[in-house]
């Protein structure tokens, strides 16, 4: 009975602890709508009376309920960051570019350790950049760009080794351009429209082969890697010349939502099943701002997955007709197996009875 009672108290307080963080987690995003002026309504299904943030649009959250996104690019919102933003500890994206924002960035953004992504270029942000920034040791892009933020740059930013993108173009930036560290990577680009006192120097160019007339050996070797990369091109191009030409011949068809009972004949296990949840913020629940085109088969919108690539998003017709099921197994199947430099990647599907 007392091992009962005490697993019992265990599962209590673990759910205890679970609602407590998340609560936290929710009253800083409440915090900072409260300092928000939101026009459109972006903000309108953030409950604050809501035990967690996870149900709100343009949140994410791991599987403990703990918030990893906050996606409010481009949302029309006006009004300054809050310090309170520094306890969503699991925080990996804070995405608030292209709105009008204004105030500092708070040093508190240093306690985001978790943090991949940093974006608040495009806003009118001020003053220093913070040098706790110089903590997020997993930040791999930065771009503060287009804003009117003074000072110098912090060197300890240079310390951050995995940082692979940055801008900060279109500021007010004074000082000498760090060149040590991580920064030797960046050309003058992302510095550009500042008051620095200099440009950085370009990354060397790659070591050119030494000069000299190639030997007949080295040309015969040559033109058989010729051949053997002109034959591989032709052997990837292959399918999708075939599949071109089969569409072109036959009436044009419609592609179809595939059920829930997936046919074991096709072979799709490279494909990463997304979820709904996924698409819908990474394509903003599917914004018409995000719309890239639109053809016989449905609508394509510009997303962004939780790892901060960029794909496109084909949402097919939900229309149904006799056969047209297995017709669109079959494309997926082929298209999956396409690959050329020419041709988008199949990422992945999602496919639902609903």
């Amino acid at each position: 009975m007392w091992a009962i009672w005490t697993s019992a108290f265990f599962l209590v307080f673990h759910l205890a602890v679970v609602r407590v963080s998340s609560n936290v987690e929710g009253d800083a995003l409440n915090a900072l709508k409260t300092n928000l002026l939101d026009p459109n309504s972006v903000l309108q299904s953030w409950d604050a009376t809501l035990v967690n943030p996870c149900t709100w649009f343009h949140v994410t959250c791991n599987n403990e309920n703990s918030v990893t996104r906050v996606d409010l690019g481009n949302a029309n919102l006006s009004g300054q960051l809050v310090t309170q933003l520094g306890v969503l500890t699991n925080l990996q994206y804070l995405e608030l570019y292209s709105n009008n924002i204004t105030g500092t960035i708070p040093d508190e953004l240093g306690n985001l350790t978790n943090l991949v992504s940093l974006d608040l270029y495009l806003n009118n942000l001020s003053g220093p950049i913070p040098r706790t920034l110089g903590k997020l040791q997993k930040l791999r892009f930065l771009r503060l760009n287009n804003n009117t933020l003074s000072g110098t740059i912090p060197v300890n930013l240079t310390t951050v080794n995995t940082l692979q993108v940055l801008d900060l173009s279109n500021n007010n930036l004074t000082g000498d351009i760090p060149v040590n560290g991580s920064f030797s990577l960046f050309t003058p680009i992302s510095f550009a429209n500042n008051g620095f006192n200099s440009p950085p120097p370009s990354p060397p160019p790659p070591l050119s082969p030494p000069s000299g007339g190639p030997s007949n050996g080295n040309s015969a070797t040559g033109a058989i890697a010729g051949g053997v990369a002109a034959g591989a091109a032709l052997l990837f191009a292959a399918p999708a010349m075939v599949l071109a030409y089969w569409r072109k011949r036959k009436p044009q068809d419609h592609f179809f939502d595939v059920p829930a009972e997936e046919d074991p004949e096709v072979h799709l296990g490279q494909l990463k099943r997304f979820s709904l949840r996924e698409l819908q913020v990474a394509t903003d629940n599917f914004s018409h701002k995000n719309i890239l085109g639109r053809g016989g088969f449905g609508k394509v919108y510009k997303g962004r997955l939780t790892d901060g690539s960029l794909v496109a998003v084909k949402r097919l017709k939900e229309e149904r007709t006799q056969g047209g099921e297995l017709q669109f197994q079959t494309e997926v199947e082929m298209i999956s197996m396409a690959v050329h430099r020419n041709l988008l990647r199949l990422r992945g599907l999602l496919h639902d009875s609903n």
